[in-house]
């Protein structure tokens, strides 16, 4: 049976491997780029090619024919801007829009776990109640518009922090004289965790979902940034000190362990490189 036709909005740091991953497995993969030099980067990894952007209104080559597909993936995390939420929101009211001239039925929208304020406890997926940061709202207004719409189905996909590859703490290091709340449980993922449970989501036809995605080791921030100091050969910062505790969140993805019936790649996203 031939497999379906998926077109990835956002082939950045997460979208290209997943959009090579993706071409491994057979599927007939389109992808987008915002920088016209990332073109023949696509051609070459086996991805037809496209340049679209959303500012807000979707613009590109041939909006019509990139999502002339089964599926689409959704990457694009809110624009920095003192707007961000207004913005975020014109931007995918284009792209919900343009999704109604399509046969796309089954979207895929990476979120993030800044949805969820912290509550200094366990979160899961109903606890996304008033976020804190105005990405957190602007992602969380955005998943709601998707999820409403009729003519197709969203899966909602919030991940941690992405790490792995050449996202590590150690390069951070060099910028930070003392460590902030060392207690903090920290909510990470690695990209090959993300990219696996993308293409089991689709695999199983899990639409019209929210799930959480975090690797199972919520690694103190003590902990993350001192292995890093130790790995670089540099003492570890000093420890920041409070009069009250960091306001906390554990993110819990239990949902999507068992609908997928999912085994993490890396449980400790930061316990090796790669």
């Amino acid at each position: 049976m031939q497999k379906e036709t998926i077109t990835i909005l956002g082939c950045g740091w997460l979208g290209l491997p997943l959009a090579q991953t993706l071409v491994k497995e057979g599927y007939s993969v389109k992808g987008s780029t915002t920088r016209e030099e990332k073109l023949e980067v696509l051609q070459d990894a086996g991805v037809e090619p496209y340049l679209v952007r959303l500012e807000p209104e979707v613009t590109g080559d041939d909006v019509v024919a990139f999502l002339q597909s089964d599926i689409l993936v959704v990457n694009i995390p809110p624009t920095r801007r003192d707007d961000i939420v207004e913005y975020h929101i014109e931007q995918f009211s284009s792209l919900i829009d343009a999704l109604g001239q399509s046969p796309v039925r089954s979207v895929l929208m990476v979120s993030s776990t800044s949805v969820y304020p912290s509550l200094n406890r366990e979160v899961t997926e109903e606890d996304a109640v008033d976020p804190e940061s105005p990405s957190g709202q602007a992602l969380l207004l955005v998943e709601e518009m998707m999820m409403q719409e009729s003519g197709f189905q969203t899966t909602v996909l919030r991940f941690g922090g992405l790490v792995g590859y050449d996202r590590n703490p150690e390069k951070y290091l060099p910028a930070l004289t003392a460590l902030t709340n060392p207690d903090q449980p920290m909510n990470l993922i690695h990209r090959d965790d993300c990219i696996k449970i993308i293409s089991e989501i689709i695999r199983l036809q899990q639409w019209g979902e929210v799930f959480n995605a975090c690797s199972p080791n919520h690694i103190l921030r003590r902990d993350y940034y001192g292995r890093a100091a130790d790995a670089a050969g540099v003492p570890r910062l000093p420890l920041a000190t409070s009069a009250e505790p960091a306001p906390f969140k554990v993110v819990n993805s239990d949902k999507l362990v068992n609908a997928l019936g999912y085994s993490f790649l890396h449980p400790d996203p930061v316990a090796q490189k790669g």
